[in-house]
């Protein structure tokens, strides 16, 4: 279904279903610049606040310096989503694995955008189905989390997808364009996930 790619544990490449998951490179600027900006209206209702400065190209460059640094040290891993047709891709989207902790907790938290134009076409579902291989048989962990706005629906899906199970509701849980609001949590376990694949 999958293969692995150059992989490294500091920079992850994953290749299956027609997509690549990989960190950003500093020659990815532009297509994320762009992608970006086209998409801040769609993408404003679901995010922190964020500013003009941040798209620069120094931003960008300060940005994949921390990635390769928080990847090479196991606390966090930001991949870029490109949907490949032979030899062209298309940076759609990305995805983060942050807080990665060990220890008694081994567990990790998955957050996501897409591009707007990109949306609603399953590139989302897909992602995340590739990414669980990792997180439970390269980084070794025992439990992946998420959270969304209760009235995203397109998130819910891409969880319940995947077999994430909803656990709850956190109230003020992250500041959403300048607003503290309440996320629907969902978590996957590792003995959930070996049910799902078996």
């Amino acid at each position: 279904m999958f293969t692995f790619g150059a992989i490294r544990q500091t920079t992850p490449e994953i290749r299956g279903d027609g997509l690549v998951l990989r960190s950003p490179r500093q020659n990815d600027y532009e297509a994320w610049r762009k992608l970006r900006l086209d998409s801040r209206a769609f993408l404003v209702p679901f995010e922190p606040r964020w500013s003009e400065a941040e798209l620069s190209n120094r931003s960008f460059a300060a940005r994949v310096r921390r990635n390769r640094r928080d990847a090479l040290y196991g606390t966090e891993f930001s991949l870029f989503i490109f949907t490949q047709h032979g030899r062209l891709s298309t940076l759609v989207g990305g995805m983060t694995l942050s807080n990665v902790r060990r220890r008694a907790f081994q567990n990790v938290t998955l957050g996501y955008w897409m591009g707007e134009q990109f949306a609603g076409k399953g590139i989302m579902t897909r992602s995340v189905a590739l990414i669980l291989p990792f997180v439970f048989d390269s980084l070794n962990l025992h439990r992946i989390e998420a959270a969304c706005l209760p009235d995203n629906m397109a998130s819910r899906r891409v969880l319940s997808a995947n077999g994430f199970r909803e656990i709850g509701i956190a109230e003020n849980y992250l500041q959403i364009n300048g607003e503290w609001r309440d996320h629907m949590l969902f978590a996957l376990t590792r003995e959930h996930y070996d049910d799902l694949a078996g």
